[in-house]
């Protein structure tokens, strides 16, 4: 008899998200969760495949998953047992491998002895992770796949077309956010500026209706397209109590040339124009940006135009992808392609910026007064770990003991994890 189930988790905040919902169905079902690293009855492995090492790392996981729990049954979903699924089934171990639309049905088909992927259906299933790790922050997804057709993204081919919970659902969602103990949501998605319901609400409405109801958390937004950011958005959060004021906002390439060979929906003109309004409304706004660097035809000047472009940015913190090539995508085929060594020296260079520009933003909030939400207690700095509203880490230095209500603080060079002397911290962590 299976009883015991074990997880790994790559990839995006949305997958973790999933993989949390998966969780609780498992347990639902009677199911003992131990850690990856112990011997399991079942192992579930929730992949990645937005870049070629995501997907090396998922077959590495799935040879530790049979050193771990030998003659487990061994299931794989995610995007890339969407988008590979043979690749993955013929790999020793693998007894299932499920679609994305299908990843919350696992519980059903953990039992079967020979390779079952169920038929791909494009229906929006809710996932929320709700206080793992002990900690305070809570995920809930509102959206899922895309309609966009960005050359270097395998996404549309793996998440299918963009669909979005119901008004209603978001409604019941809220509620059951108002019975928990968070003190922190995170609304995320694959494509979260379009989300629409069935009935035709948009992004601006679920906000407005988190904004009216008051609820005794704060929100954050995840990653959200430049194009689909409108001033009633900027707005709302500018004069939101609960809403608050962090922007994670893919720009990809700051040439205008690369962006249009990538097929994005805005230029840099546009985009720089929706930073500085965003700055312009909340001066202490953190906005991070994802870059792809050694995209295809992207020479020298290219990349130069890039960096001074973000140079030139009032933004907090940069997520930098080393561009890689996904089969099926118009980019794959593309001529002109940089070589790997000048990909990752860009991408290094790029990091250094984000270094910087993040110790800037920071310096530039000492003596501010901010909340505080403590998460977790680390040692290392005496004290409990947690992000302020606008995304610095910071140090509450109170015994392990102390509730994890929020906390008012002035910052320091003292309580800011960046800013500490013995700080390890990646300038690239965020939570997308």
């Amino acid at each position: 008899m299976l009883t015991s189930v074990s997880f790994y988790t790559l990839g995006c905040k949305l997958n973790h998200v999933e993989t949390s919902s998966i969780v609780q169905q498992f347990i639902r079902s009677g199911f003992n969760v131990v850690d990856f690293t112990e011997k399991a009855d079942v192992v579930v492995i929730n992949s990645c495949t937005v870049t070629t090492s995501a997907d090396a790392e998922c077959r590495q996981i799935i040879s530790r998953a049979k050193k771990n729990s030998p003659g487990a049954p061994i299931v794989v979903t995610g995007c890339y047992a969407e988008r590979d699924p043979d690749s993955i089934a013929s790999i020793e171990g693998v007894t299932a491998v499920v679609g994305n639309s299908d990843k919350h049905r696992l519980v059903d088909v953990v039992s079967q002895k020979s390779i079952y992927q169920f038929p791909s259906v494009e229906s929006f299933v809710a996932a929320r992770s709700m206080g793992e790790d002990n900690r305070t922050r809570a995920f809930v997804k509102l959206q899922d796949g895309c309609d966009y057709t960005c050359t270097f993204c395998t996404i549309p081919r793996v998440r299918g077309s963009a669909r979005a919970m119901p008004i209603q659902d978001v409604q019941s969602e809220l509620a059951l956010l108002r019975q928990s103990d968070c003190r922190e949501v995170v609304l995320t998605g694959v494509n979260l500026g379009e989300y629409k319901a069935p009935t035709g609400e948009r992004l601006i409405d679920v906000l407005r209706l988190f904004e009216q109801a008051s609820p005794n958390f704060r929100i954050r937004i995840s990653s959200i397209e430049p194009n689909t950011v409108t001033q009633e958005i900027i707005r709302l959060i500018a004069q939101s109590k609960i809403f608050v004021p962090h922007f994670h906002i893919p720009l990809q390439s700051g040439s205008a040339e690369i962006l249009r060979s990538m097929k994005r929906r805005y230029n840099p003109t546009r985009y720089a124009d929706l930073v500085h309004r965003i700055k312009e409304s909340m001066p202490h706004a953190a906005i991070g940006i994802d870059v792809i660097t050694g995209f295809p035809g992207e020479s020298d000047e290219l990349f130069e135009e890039t960096y001074t472009f973000l140079t030139s940015l009032p933004f907090s913190y940069l997520h930098v992808f080393t561009y890689s090539e996904r089969p099926e995508t118009p980019a794959a085929a593309m001529l002109a392609r940089v070589p790997e060594r000048i990909r990752k020296q860009r991408t290094n260079r790029l990091r250094v910026l984000s270094s910087v520009k993040r110790r800037d933003f920071e310096y530039g909030e000492l003596s501010a007064e901010r909340t505080v939400i403590p998460e977790h207690y680390e040692e290392r700095y005496g004290g409990w770990v947690g992000w302020t509203e606008n995304y610095i880490r910071c140090v509450v230095r109170e015994p392990k003991s102390a509730t994890k209500e929020p906390r008012t603080l002035v910052l320091t060079e003292d309580n800011v994890v960046g800013l500490l002397p013995a700080s390890a911290e990646s300038a690239d962590a965020v939570l997308e």
